[in-house]
């Protein structure tokens, strides 16, 4: 078969290591990387197959949601109402503006008088002082470095994400802070002290001027509400924020009717976005209950030659990789970015709004987690059924070629999914099926993913394929499918390694700044449309054939290869009797 890509048959295309010799396997000795762990029980949930037909979504995955850069934040109070708020921004460094204060509220005042305390390094600081390191500088209540914001108090955030007739919040800004203000306030009480804002700022006591003044903001508004429905539409979920939303377009309506048609289209679009979300979690509820059917029964083991298995399906391993890679996007494309801020929300001691965050589950997030954990069990399934011995080999070198096409690709998360359900103990054990697999693709494979070193080499390769996206000449090679789970640690680690408040109260920017950096960059990789052809059979096989659990995968094992020692022995007896005990109480 000819190179897929310009990194076909080239495993370390992406790393610096080309000339490694052959590692042995860091696996080998039982450390696999075992499949995360499940957060939720649930699943997602209609009646329709979501791989039968392309998804009503993807309307909305092409719109281009760039990346923002979001340690670049300025004061920009020309940008256009007109203007599509997800266009590309433009780059930008702080260094190329003025000094002159980025704060709104404060733009036009002298410094205080006196001095103000520093919330960069604590010390006493004048409006701006210069130190070896840069620019540090505090209007009010908000601390700069470098003309980038750094810190401010919650009140004055909030303050400066309100638009006014000459002043519109930098998009960056605006990402930030919606991503992140769910760590220390609920989305509905935000929206309502924003919309509140907007509009008694324009109040002057003169009914004709304020209606005159709001016409001015109107637009401004509506674009700022645009940005969040587009950007973070799970919110909306919630009735407070519709209720909140509807009581808006009627005030718009009252002052202008060309703001007003925006915030009706805008209203259309987020319900087909939200109907979307809702057919969508229907349908994988549907096809996880079709999942969780169990095999054949391990006494008849004999006859399982009979179930029909992934290779009876498909035996091109790179039309496997490419439909892998259609369920990886699919699922990729219904997570809302809010959801890595959800899950530290729910335990943040700061949030007085629990019941909210109990009730938001993040399930979308969970479940593409779970469906790593399925291609996992899947793949050691497919090895531990059969009966011959050549017959799980020819599987497992099968496997070993669907990961390569899947590193190729750039699908590493379930290139990962595959070397973890290969390297779980019922699979690592089979020594005799094993010594007829030839391993050196696999190998390397594992070396590109060996987790020493806070996986070096997968984070090289991850740069590679993500400098290959960002100049792609097609569109198979903007594909860029992160390893999830570590996604998820990186985010985790960022909001448990830094303070979200001060000592002196304020909210510590600069760490928002870096969790929107890192989630922005999967709004990028979201985006991409799956450029393969579907193929409705095979999708329905990998998301629908029934897997062991572990105590069946270990006793499978045991009846393909037996037990090597007393502990084994030990352990199948235990296991027959648990799961024959499972099988007549059912």
């Amino acid at each position: 078969m000819p190179p897929t890509t310009p990194y076909a048959g080239k495993f370390s295309s992406y790393s610096n290591n080309n000339n490694h010799p052959q590692p042995h396997s860091p696996y080998r000795n039982g450390t696999a990387p075992k499949p995360a762990k499940e957060i939720y029980n649930g699943t997602y949930s209609s009646t329709e197959n979501p791989y039968d037909v392309p998804q009503p979504h993807s309307s909305y995955r092409s719109s281009s949601v760039s990346s923002v850069t979001p340690r670049e934040h300025h004061y920009n109070s020309s940008c256009s109402v007109s203007e599509n708020p997800y266009s590309p921004p433009q780059p930008h460094s702080p260094r190329q503006h003025s000094t002159s204060c980025p704060g709104r509220a404060y733009r036009h005042t002298s410094s205080s008088s006196g001095s103000e305390k520093s919330c960069r390094n604590n010390s006493i600081t004048a409006k701006g002082r210069i130190y070896s390191h840069g620019i540090t500088a505090s209007y009010g209540e908000m601390c700069y470095h470098d003309n980038s914001l750094v810190s401010a108090s919650l009140e004055a955030l909030i303050q400066h994400l309100v638009p006014t007739v000459d002043y519109y919040p930098d998009r960056s800004y605006v990402f930030t802070f919606l991503l992140s203000s769910r760590l220390f306030l609920h989305p509905y009480e935000l929206m309502t002290r924003v919309c509140h804002l907007c509009v008694e700022q324009q109040r002057s006591g003169d009914t004709l001027l304020d209606k005159i003044r709001f016409r001015e903001v109107a637009p401004k508004l509506v674009q700022l509400l645009t940005e969040w429905t587009e950007t973070f539409p799970y919110d909306f979920r919630d009735e407070r924020m519709m209720r909140c939303l509807k009581d808006m377009t009627h005030h718009v309506a009252r002052g202008d009717e060309y703001s007003w048609r925006a915030m009706q289209q805008m209203t259309q679009r987020l319900i087909k976005r939200l109907s979307a979300l809702g057919q969508y979690e229907e349908a994988v509820a549907a096809l996880n209950a079709v999942a969780m059917e169990r095999p054949a029964s391990l006494k008849s083991k004999q006859a399982s030659g009979q179930r029909s298995d992934v290779m009876s399906v498909c035996d091109d391993p790179f039309i496997l990789a490419q439909q892998l890679t259609h369920i990886e996007l699919d699922r990729l494309s219904f997570i809302g970015p809010e959801e890595f801020i959800q899950t530290f929300a729910m335990k943040d001691p700061l949030e007085n709004h629990k019941g909210f965050f109990r009730k938001r589950k993040t399930s979308n997030l969970e479940a593409y987690v779970n469906w790593f954990n399925r291609l996992s069990y899947l793949v050691a399934t497919e090895i531990c059924m059969p009966v011959k011995k050549k017959h799980r080999a020819r599987i497992i070198e099968f496997f070993i070629d669907v990961a390569q096409e899947c590193f190729n690709i750039g699908n590493f998360n379930s290139l990962m999914a595959i070397i973890t359900g290969m390297n779980m103990s019922p699979v690592s054990r089979l020594k005799k099926t094993w010594s007829k697999v030839n391993t050196d693709k696999f190998e390397i494979l594992e070396h590109q993913m060996d987790p020493s070193s806070n996986f070096s080499n997968y984070r090289t390769a991850l740069r590679g394929a993500t400098q290959r996206s960002e100049t792609a000449h097609s569109s198979q090679e903007k594909i860029v499918i992160p390893f999830f789970s570590l996604l998820i640690k990186d985010i985790y680690f960022l909001n448990e390694g830094c303070a979200s408040r001060l000592p002196n109260g304020h909210i510590n920017f600069e760490k928002l700044w870096e969790l929107a950096k890192q989630v922005s960059e999967f709004l990028v990789w979201r985006q991409v449309i799956c450029p393969f052809d579907r193929d409705r059979r095979i999708l329905q096989c990998l998301v629908t054939t029934p897997v062991f659990s572990e105590d069946e995968l270990h006793l499978a094992s045991y009846e393909s290869e037996g037990p090597e020692n007393n502990m084994e022995k030990d352990s199948r007896r235990s296991l027959r009797s648990s799961l024959l005990h499972r099988e007549n109480r059912s």
